[in-house]
């Protein structure tokens, strides 16, 4: 069991074509059962050719009625991305996956607009994607870090997700699913409602979340978690150090009006019964500790 993604998903490429989408594309076909997982690419102007022995479409509802799949995830670069996404959730796909760094945000803004009401859900944009470790990785996380086991991971910062994943690895601890969110002010799942799927999956038995500066979100599933959270939770906030106003790596990241601080949402998650550390090198070893009692 898993959360969103397993081994018997279908997943479409929008921008296959291009060298980053090829490149990725080529690593996640390579890995577990990438090879059945992978059936499309989508270019209207080449559409008819292939890449890796994977067919390119038209259009992302051609490729789904072509090869049944329910899942995209998108390299197309900045300019056009949000398009990519809307023609994703046009086509009805279950689940779509954004990597693009650098998306205008009055882009994304329509975008949210555009899906509001619609069954697709939406991981990132600028995300490093979703893996569940041995089946099937979407995305630009270096798989061979991650082990099969009973730990969810969801995680703002790209960085960050890889950094709890080798020291979960490293300790025997393996991951049902691991979710990265995107840093972006605008962007689609929320810790909260990866938070929800990781509750309700029997197969994980514990979470590491990590936050960053920026917005409200951690405080807000720290709320939900002591609410309702049925599983320890182990948590983390970069940005420490950031200087109030100041933007720190990308768009999402920044503290304004004595909101959005690393401490501030630290203390909210301690006050929720989170189990917390302010050292990054820690996340692993505080897990550990947790599932020990």
């Amino acid at each position: 069991m898993s959360i969103l993604i397993n081994k018997d998903t279908k997943v479409i490429t929008q921008g296959m074509t291009g060298k980053v989408g090829q490149f990725h594309t080529f690593h996640c076909k390579q890995y577990a059962n990438g090879a059945n997982c992978f059936v499309a690419g989508v270019n209207p102007k080449k559409a008819g050719e292939e890449f890796e022995g994977i067919p390119v479409y038209a259009s992302v509802l051609d490729a789904k009625r072509a090869t049944g799949a329910t899942v995209s995830v998108i390299y197309v670069p900045p300019g056009g991305a949000a398009a990519a996404i809307d023609e994703a959730v046009e086509a009805e796909l279950e689940l779509v996956i954004c990597i693009t760094e650098g998306i205008p945000v009055h882009d994304m803004i329509r975008t949210r607009y555009k899906m509001a009401g619609k069954k697709t859900l939406l991981i990132g944009p600028n995300c490093p994607g979703i893996i569940t470790p041995d089946e099937i990785k979407i995305g630009i996380m270096p798989g061979h870090i991650h082990k099969k086991g009973r730990i969810g991971v969801v995680s703002r910062s790209g960085t960050l997700t890889y950094e709890a994943v080798a020291q979960l690895t490293e300790l025997g601890m393996g991951q049902s699913s691991c979710v990265g969110i995107g840093g972006d002010p605008i962007n689609g799942l929320k810790h909260l409602d990866v938070m929800r799927l990781f509750n309700d999956d029997p197969d994980t038995d514990a979470v590491v979340m990590v936050g960053e500066i920026g917005g409200s979100d951690e405080e807000e599933c720290a709320r939900w978690i002591k609410q309702h959270m049925t599983k320890p939770v182990v948590g983390f906030v970069a940005g420490i150090t950031a200087p109030e106003g100041k933007r720190m790596g990308h768009a999402g990241a920044i503290i304004s009006g004595g909101q959005g601080g690393a401490e501030d949402k630290l203390a909210v998650m301690e006050e929720c019964g989170i189990h917390i550390t302010r050292n990054p090198a820690d996340m692993g070893r505080v897990m550990k500790k947790v599932l020990k009692g």
